[in-house]
C-alpha cells in the first residue's frame, strides 16, 4: 500500500515532459524564418524525416467553454469561420510542403483542438483531402482525431474513417452530474455510449477515452461510479489525466472555489482508486496516466521498447519530426521546437503576409539532446542508461538516492530503472534529468516557471 506520505513529498510542480527542454524555457521572440528552414534542413541532411513525419493540426474552435481547459481554444456559434481557417491551416502547409520538397512524407497525422468536430464533416473531408494532395502517405500510417461525444455524429465519424483515421479519442472527463455542471460540460453517458457503437460499428480500430480526476467535487464515490460506467464500454485505451489547476494562464479556471478541488492525499486517492478498477478491468499501466487492453499497439509498443513521446502524448510512431500547423501549434524537427502565434488574428495576419506564422521556440543544444534521450527512456521505457554521457551532479545524486531509497526506482553506477511503484511518479523521475528546470530552482521565484503539481 502506497504510504501517503510519499504523496506529499513529491506532489511538486513539475513539467509533463512532452518536450525538452519544456516550453517555460523557449525563447520569445523566436520568429526567425530562415533560422527555422535552416533547422528544418538539418534535419532532414540528419535523416530524421526517414520514417515520415507527423502532423498535428489544430483546429480550435469550440462552441461552449470548459472551465476546466488548458487548451488554446476560441469559443463561437459561428460555423462561418471553419473556411476561413481551413484556407489559412493549407496555406501554412503549402509553405511547408515547399521546404520538405521529396523528402515529405506523412506517417501520423492528429487533429486536435478546440473540438475537431466542431468543424462540419464536409469541411474535414475538404481540409484532409487537400492536405493529402500530392503528398506521399506511409504505408503503416496512424491517423487520430479527438471527438466531443455531444457533436461527433455517424457522419463524422464515417467521412474520417474513408480518409485512412483508425483511432478516436472522445473526451469523456467525468459522468457525474455535479462535476459535469461545474466544469460546464454537461454530457449524457449516452452520448458516449452511442459514439462509441458508431465508430466500432464503422471499423475504428482503437477507441480511447479521456478522463480527468483532481475536477471540482468529485468524491471517492463519483469518480468509482464514473469508471465502473466507463469500463461498460470497453475502451481500447484510457487516458486518466491529473487536473492541471493553472489560474494564471487559464482564467477560467476561477470559476468554481479552489476549495472545491480534491488536492493532495485526497486527489491522489481518486487516482488509486481509478487504476485499481483499470487494471481489475484488465487494462495495463502504459505509464503517464495511460492505460491500454491487451492487444492495444499503445501497450504493444511499450512491450517492445518502441513507445515514443512528443506533444501529441504517446504515440506508437517513432517519427523524430512533427510540424504542427494552425493557431498555437508546436513543431518539433529534433534540432528544435516553435510555437505559432496564440490568437486567431495574429495567425491570419501572418499567413496573409505568406510567412510561416511562428512565434516562440528554441534550437537544442547536443548537450539538450542527450538529457531528452534519458527523459523519453524514463518516460517510455522505465529505464536508461547514461554510461559515458551523463556526469552526475551531487544534486542528481541526491535525488536518485531518495528515489530508490522511497522505492520508486533502483540505480547504480550509470544506470535506473522505474519500480512497479515509482509508475505512478514518472514525471519526478524523469525531472532528475531536467537541467534547465533544476538550475534554476535557486533562482528569484518570479524568474522561475510554473509547472502543474505532479499529483
Amino acid at each position: 500500500m502506497l504510504s501517503y506520505d510519499l504523496v506529499d513529498k513529491y506532489n511538486v510542480p513539475v513539467p509533463r515532459y512532452t518536450s525538452y527542454p519544456t516550453v517555460p524555457y523557449w525563447e520569445e521572440p523566436m520568429n526567425d524564418i530562415d533560422d527555422w528552414k535552416n533547422q528544418i534542413q538539418k534535419a532532414i541532411t540528419c535523416n530524421k524525416t526517414k520514417e515520415g513525419i507527423s502532423l498535428y493540426l489544430h483546429l480550435p474552435f469550440c462552441e461552449q467553454l470548459c472551465t476546466y481547459c488548458g487548451c488554446n481554444k476560441r469559443i463561437t456559434k459561428n460555423h462561418q469561420v471553419e473556411d476561413k481557417y481551413i484556407a489559412a491551416l493549407l496555406t501554412e502547409w503549402e509553405q511547408y510542403k515547399a521546404i520538405f520538397g521529396d523528402a515529405l512524407c506523412i506517417r501520423e497525422v492528429h487533429l486536435g483542438g478546440g473540438t475537431p468536430t466542431f468543424f462540419s464533416p464536409k469541411n474535414l473531408h475538404l481540409l484532409l483531402s487537400s492536405l493529402f494532395k500530392d503528398v506521399r502517405i506511409h504505408p503503416a500510417h496512424e491517423f487520430s482525431f479527438e471527438g466531443h461525444p455531444n457533436n461527433t455524429t455517424f457522419e463524422h465519424l464515417e467521412t474520417l474513417y474513408k480518409l485512412g483515421f483508425r483511432r478516436v479519442s472522445f473526451g469523456v472527463q467525468d459522468t457525474d452530474a455535479k462535476v459535469q455542471i461545474a466544469i460546464n460540460r454537461v454530457q449524457p453517458f449516452a452520448k458516449t455510449k452511442q459514439v462509441t457503437e458508431w465508430a466500432r460499428e464503422i471499423g475504428y480500430e482503437s477507441v480511447n477515452f479521456d478522463l480527468i480526476y483532481g475536477l471540482p467535487f468529485q468524491t471517492e464515490e463519483s469518480i468509482r461510479k464514473t469508471i465502473e460506467a466507463v469500463i461498460t464500454l470497453l475502451p481500447n485505451r484510457i487516458a486518466f489525466y491529473s487536473y492541471a489547476h493553472v489560474p494564471w494562464t487559464k482564467k477560467s479556471q476561477r470559476a468554481y472555489d479552489e476549495n472545491d478541488l480534491p488536492k493532495g492525499k485526497d486527489k491522489y486517492t481518486l487516482y488509486e482508486i481509478g487504476k485499481d478498477l483499470f487494471l481489475q478491468a484488465g487494462y495495463a499501466d502504459v505509464g503517464m496516466d495511460h492505460f491500454a487492453l491487451a492487444g492495444d499497439q499503445l501497450l504493444i509498443s511499450k512491450q517492445n521498447g518502441t513507445l515514443h513521446r512528443n506533444f501529441m502524448g504517446y504515440t506508437t510512431t517513432n517519427t523524430e519530426v512533427l510540424i504542427g500547423l494552425g493557431v498555437s501549434a508546436i513543431s518539433d524537427i529534433f534540432f528544435g521546437f516553435r510555437q505559432n502565434l496564440k490568437t486567431v488574428e495574429e495567425y491570419y495576419e501572418a499567413i496573409e503576409k505568406d510567412t510561416l506564422p511562428i512565434i516562440k521556440g528554441i534550437n537544442v543544444t547536443d548537450e539538450d539532446i542527450v538529457y531528452r534521450k534519458h527523459i523519453l527512456n524514463i518516460a517510455c521505457k522505465g529505464k536508461t542508461d547514461w554510461t559515458n554521457e551523463i556526469e552526475l551532479t551531487d544534486t542528481m545524486i541526491k535525488h536518485l538516492d531518495a528515489l530508490q531509497s522511497d522505492g520508486l526506482i533502483t540505480w547504480q553506477n550509470a544506470s535506473l530503472e522505474v519500480s512497479d511503484l515509482g509508475w505512478s511518479f514518472l514525471r519526478n523521475i524523469c525531472s532528475v534529468f531536467d537541467k534547465k528546470m533544476n538550475s534554476t530552482k535557486n533562482d528569484s521565484p518570479s524568474d522561475t516557471p510554473k509547472f502543474s503539481q505532479a499529483v
